[in-house]
C-alpha cells in the first residue's frame, strides 16, 4: 500500500482502517519494516504520513513455478495462522518480482491447486493476539468454550500452537490461575491491555509432542 501511494504517503490512521488493526499495531509494523532495512520515510504534522522511497523493491528472486505455487498454497491454507496477513503480503512481494515467464507458469499451475479455506477469526482479533504475543502484554478475551459457556478472561500469551488443523493460543489464564489452551476460532473479542506479562515461559507449557516443533526448527 505504501508503494501504491508513492510520494503522497499514507497516514497511520488510514493504514489502520485499511487493514482493520490498531494505529499502535501499524506503527509497530512500520518500525519493524524500517529496522529490517526497508527504506521508509515519515512526514510529521497535518497531511503527513509514511511512504516508501522511490525505487525501493526486492532484488530479483529465483524461484521455480512449483516453488512459487507451494508458497501460495501454504499461505492460502493457513488463514487463521498467526501473522498470516503478513505472510500473504510477503508472498505477493515475491510474486511481483518474478520474471514474467516464471510468473505466467506459476499462475497456470496455481489454477490446478484448490484450497478449501476454513472461516478465519476476525482480523481485529488476530491482530490483538499477534500484538500481545510480540509485545508480551496481557490480553482481555471474550471466550466461548466448547460447552457454550462464555467468559471474560485476562490471559498472558505464551505461545501459538497448531494441531489437527486448529490454531490455539496457549497462555496463563488469570481467571483460572493456570495455563490454558484457547481455540483461536472461539475467541469472540480480544484487546491488548497496558499490563506487561509476569514472565510465564514456554517451558511451563511442557514438551511438544515428538511430531511438533517451533517453526524455526524446520529442516
Amino acid at each position: 500500500m505504501l508503494r501504491r501511494n508513492g510520494t503522497r504517503g499514507c497516514s497511520a490512521e488510514r493504514l489502520a482502517r485499511e487493514f482493520d488493526v490498531s494505529v499502535r499495531t501499524v506503527k509497530r509494523d512500520l518500525a519493524a519494516l524500517e529496522s529490517s532495512g526497508a527504506p521508509l520515510w515519515s512526514r510529521p504534522g497535518p497531511g503527513g504520513g509514511y511512504g516508501l522511497a522511490i525505487g525501493a523493491s526486492l532484488p530479483p528472486v529465483s524461484l521455480s513455478p512449483a516453488q512459487a505455487v507451494a508458497l501460495m498454497a501454504a499461505v492460502s491454507a493457513a488463514t487463521d495462522a498467526p501473522f498470516s496477513d503478513l505472510a500473504t503480503a510477503g508472498v505477493q512481494k515475491i510474486l511481483d518480482v518474478l520474471d514474467p515467464r516464471t510468473r505466467a507458469r506459476a499462475d497456470a499451475l496455481a489454477g490446478r491447486v484448490w484450497v478449501n479455506k476454513p472461516p478465519a477469526s476476525s482480523r481485529a482479533t488476530r491482530s490483538a493476539l499477534e500484538e500481545a504475543m510480540a509485545e508480551q502484554r496481557v490480553l482481555r478475551l471474550r471466550y466461548t468454550a466448547g460447552d457454550g459457556t462464555t467468559t471474560m478472561r485476562d490471559v498472558e500469551p505464551v505461545l501459538f500452537a497448531s494441531t489437527n488443523g486448529q490454531w490455539y493460543l496457549v497462555g496463563w489464564c488469570r481467571l483460572r490461575d493456570a495455563m490454558r489452551w484457547f481455540t483461536v476460532s472461539r475467541i469472540e473479542r480480544a484487546s491488548v491491555t497496558a499490563t506487561p506479562c509476569s514472565g510465564h515461559t514456554v517451558a511451563e507449557v511442557g514438551e511438544p509432542p515428538a511430531n511438533a516443533r517451533p517453526v524455526h526448527g524446520r529442516g
